[in-house]
């Protein structure tokens, strides 16, 4: 009763609560804000909404931060058939197949490991069930990537597409399933799609279990199979399926692609070091994206965070091309000591064995492909190429032939060793010993002759000596060596032999020669091959400093100008020139057997 209202006429009390009121619901608002993050001010009826999407608030950046690592192979899986690189040919099947309605009830994709089989089924998934983005679309090989079924088929949660592995689900029971499921329609999808990877796991009841329902399947379903090992599956599975061989990628394709995922990464890479990665990836796209990842890794360790070739080269274990040249060089050349020095080199450098074997085996099939194709040699640099093209021109195809052969055993050998180094030391050694020795086919063509002919008399004119010089042997000729070289298929050695060997004896097996002084380099070796290859048996050959007999191009261009001093003292040449003081003689023709010239004169 003491209480008297207000200048407004209310009582108090009401004064009161109507001042808590507004109070009361900015508090409750402010709750809503802290729980919802502002949501309950957007939704309300005062503000209008934005037209823009908002930029994240402050606090979400540490959750971003805080996403796991994806690994490359999974952030840049193909969500096109666009984006899936090296298999033009399935593609273009494909296309066909849904432009023209003729699409099989059960594929299947082969190939090695990493190169899309997974991902091709979950493109072609796509391809058949996506709707487009109003909706209104119908199976095609360009999925929009942006409608419900594309969309929950990428992130693995569509209800009608069923992905199983067949190496934890073996049995008939798991097979038994998909049969009775199989009768009921697709929920939401276009057709209901059934993905079994590495299909070859199934036990053979559960491939009998499933042949009536692949043979005949509902309308409404496709199963799509995944394998490596296609030779595992039944050929009454393969008659039933629409098969797709998944190829093995080029090496210069994956080095394109993983230069394009090192740039979206901001990652600097040099050529040669993603080249190695895409070779050591062996044609898999998941092998290589994993190496470059750890190559990624690799880089940042380092603090200059680029991918280079040397550090590529240190991760893997491999031996740079240029070791591998010069140590292939070594065993060409017959040097057993500088051999074994270069394989402890790169072993103390961390190149596994294995490794070196494997890069010596690449450099001996290049050589050989180079051979055969006549072309340039497939090589990263110039230096390579050249190296390349001068082994294969100096080698024979036989020899290049026992060289793999001999190789591909020491590289089984260095495998199964306990001490690969030892293993890779030995095999080496082995193939350079071999190459001195003759060619069985060869050799075996020699005793044949010998068997039926016997052996050749001692040529008649071979004991003329020359002057300064000890005489060759009896029974050998110099230059039907030459020939016999020539004949054989070297015709750089033949030449050399023609040009710069003076010979200073010459005996069954042995050489000492010498040679002219403007002639520097080693050519011990490539006259020993050149010896075996045309004789089949081994030869010592030794330069040294003693007067030899003249070269055969020597001795040839001796004989012609003997010829003409001659032919200036014939009485009818002689009267010529004194009829005609201006008168001199001229070489027309060098194309004469025997090495012999047409002079004639000119006034």
């Amino acid at each position: 009763m003491g209480d008297s209202p207000d200048n407004s006429g209310n009582p108090p009390w009401e004064t009161e609560e109507q001042d808590d009121a507004p109070t009361a619901a900015e508090l409750e608002a402010a709750g809503q804000d802290s729980m919802f993050g502002g949501a309950a001010k957007e939704t309300s009826a005062s503000k209008p909404e934005p037209e823009t999407i908002p930029e994240p608030a402050p606090a979400e950046a540490p959750v971003e931060m805080n996403q796991p690592y994806r690994v490359l192979a999974r952030k840049y899986r193909p969500q096109t058939f666009s984006e899936l690189i090296g298999q033009e040919p399935m593609v273009r099947t494909l296309a066909n197949a849904i432009e023209r309605n003729r699409l099989a009830h059960a594929f299947l994709m082969t190939g090695v490991r990493g190169v899309g089989k997974t991902s091709t089924a979950r493109l072609i998934a796509k391809a058949l069930n996506c709707v487009g983005p109003d909706g209104q679309g119908g199976p095609t090989i360009d999925p929009c990537g942006q409608c419900e079924p594309c969309t929950a088929i990428a992130e693995g949660r569509h209800i009608d597409v069923i992905e199983m592995d067949a190496a934890s689900h073996t049995g008939v029971d798991d097979v038994r399933e998909i049969i009775e499921a199989v009768r009921y329609a697709a929920v939401s999808a276009r057709y209901k799609i059934y993905i079994i990877d590495e299909v070859h796991m199934l036990s053979r009841n559960a491939f009998n279990a499933l042949l009536k329902t692949l043979e005949e399947p509902p309308a409404h379903v496709k199963f799509l199979f995944a394998t490596t090992e296609v030779d595992k599956l039944p050929v009454t599975v393969l008659s039933r399926t629409q098969r797709f061989d998944l190829r093995r990628i080029p090496t210069d394709l994956l080095q394109s692609h993983f230069g394009k995922i090192c740039g979206l990464e901001n990652v600097e890479a040099e050529d040669e070091a993603l080249n190695m990665i895409a070779g050591a990836a062996e044609g898999s796209v998941r092998d290589g994206l994993s190496i470059l990842d750890q190559a990624i890794a690799h880089a940042d360790l380092g603090g200059e965070g680029q991918v280079t070739a040397a550090r590529v080269q240190d991760m893997l274990g491999l031996a740079d091309k240029g070791a591998q040249r010069r140590l292939l060089g070594l065993l060409f050349g017959g040097d057993a000591k500088g051999m074994l020095a270069a394989i402890d080199e790169q072993y103390s450098l961390g190149v596994e064995p294995l490794a070196l074997m494997r890069g010596i085996m690449d450099l001996v099939h290049r050589i050989t492909v180079a051979q055969v194709s006549g072309g340039e040699a497939d090589a990263p640099t110039s230096e390579e190429r050249e190296a390349l093209k001068e082994w294969a021109g100096r080698l024979s195809p036989g020899q290049l032939h026992r060289l793999w052969q001999m190789l591909l055993k020491g590289h089984d050998e260095v495998r199964q060793a306990p001490d690969s180094l030892v293993s890779a030391q030995m095999a080496l050694l082995r193939v350079l010993h071999a190459a001195e020795l003759p060619d069985p086919g060869k050799l075996a063509k020699k005793l044949e002759h010998l068997a039926t002919t016997g052996v050749a008399a001692a040529p008649a004119d071979a004991a003329a000596g020359g002057s300064g010089a000890s005489a060759p042997s009896a029974n050998i000729s110099w230059s039907q060596l030459v020939e016999s070289v020539q004949a054989n298929g070297n015709h750089l050695a033949a030449s050399i032999m023609q040009l710069q060997v003076r010979v200073v004896s010459l005996e069954t097996g042995a050489l000492r020669f010498s040679r002219p002084s403007q002639f520097k380099d080693d050519i011990g070796p490539q006259l020993r091959d050149a010896l075996m290859g045309a004789t089949g048996e081994r030869w010592i050959v030794e330069e040294c400093s003693e007067e030899g007999e003249p070269s055969l191009v020597e001795q040839q261009e001796a004989e012609q100008q003997l010829a003409k001093d001659a032919l200036l003292k014939h009485p009818l040449v002689e009267a010529t020139f004194a009829a005609f003081p201006d008168a001199e003689m001229v070489e027309e023709d060098t194309a004469h057997p025997q090495g012999q010239r047409n002079w004639s004169k000119r006034a």
